[in-house]
């Protein structure tokens, strides 16, 4: 049974009785004009296949009752006024397959690392909030992940090292955050990565060469960050590159005259530079 109710002008808050849909198995608030609290209710929706609230002006916590929806593929909570942290439940649903976007909120705390457990999913979507802390180590965990999205956040720390042990990611943004260590060399692993963003962390040392490596590596960003030494040969051998931005660093030496090999590049920027 599905309820979609999304995209009008809908007022007020998701009544609670919301809770006795015991059938229901999708259910689309989305783009409306929603206030209030998620109820706790909906954790009685235990046959929903996908849950969509975005795009409205709820607030208040993510209920743990969410941990209850285990057939979820689908969650969608984005773009909201939410606040508290992720709840720990959200490692239950382990059916999660296409989307977990929470985005656009003012969550805080830390990323739960039972976020591990959902290894079905292949896209998470973080970003716009305020989390805080390390990125889990278990994040590594999430195989199937094809897009991760965690721009601006407030995350401290190293790059875990789970993160190159994903090998189907696509789709990579870590950016405005307050990162630092080294880029490790095993981003070499991820030769299904397209598109990756680092830029506006504190990242130190040189850009591994085992970067231009990767396939099909189009977009680099990699801007306002502290990078130091001189930007590797191997960047010659990157033939998908379009994009490549790496202003704003402390990177020394010469330009490698390999650089002409790029062929599809359109938009190369070096400035503020040493």
């Amino acid at each position: 049974t599905f309820l979609n109710l999304g995209i009008n002008q809908l007022t007020g808050s998701i009544p609670s009785g919301i809770g006795n849909l015991t059938n229901l198995t999708a259910l689309g608030l989305h783009a409306n004009q929603l206030t209030g609290s998620i109820p706790s209710e909906i954790g009685n929706l235990t046959n929903l296949g996908s849950l969509n609230l975005d795009s409205n002006q709820l607030t208040g916590s993510i209920p743990s009752g969410i941990g209850n929806l285990t057939n979820l593929g689908y969650l969608n909570l984005g773009n909201n006024e939410l606040t508290g942290e992720i709840p720990p439940e959200i490692g239950n649903l382990t059916s999660l397959d296409f989307s977990l976007d929470l985005s656009r909120n003012e969550l805080t705390g830390e990323i739960p690392p039972e976020i591990g457990n959902l290894t079905n999913l292949e896209y998470l979507n973080l970003r716009v909030n305020q989390l805080h802390g390390s990125i889990p180590d278990e994040i590594g965990n999430l195989t199937n992940l094809t897009v991760l999205r965690l721009f601006a956040n407030a995350f401290t720390g190293d790059l875990p090292s789970g993160l190159w042990t994903l090998h189907n990611i696509e789709y990579l943004s870590i950016d405005g955050n307050q990162l630092q260590g080294e880029i490790s060399p095993e981003i070499g692993e991820l030769m299904n990565l397209q598109t990756l963003w680092l830029s506006e962390n504190q990242f130190t040392g040189s850009i591994p060469p085992e970067m231009f490596s990767l396939p099909n590596l189009s977009r680099v960003y990699l801007y306002d960050n502290e990078l130091t030494g001189e930007i590797p040969p191997e960047i010659g051998n990157l033939d998908s590159l379009t994009r490549m931005y790496l202003y704003d660093n402390m990177i020394t030496g010469e330009i490698p005259s390999e650089i002409g090999n790029l062929t599809n590049l359109e938009r190369l920027q070096l400035h503020t530079n040493q």
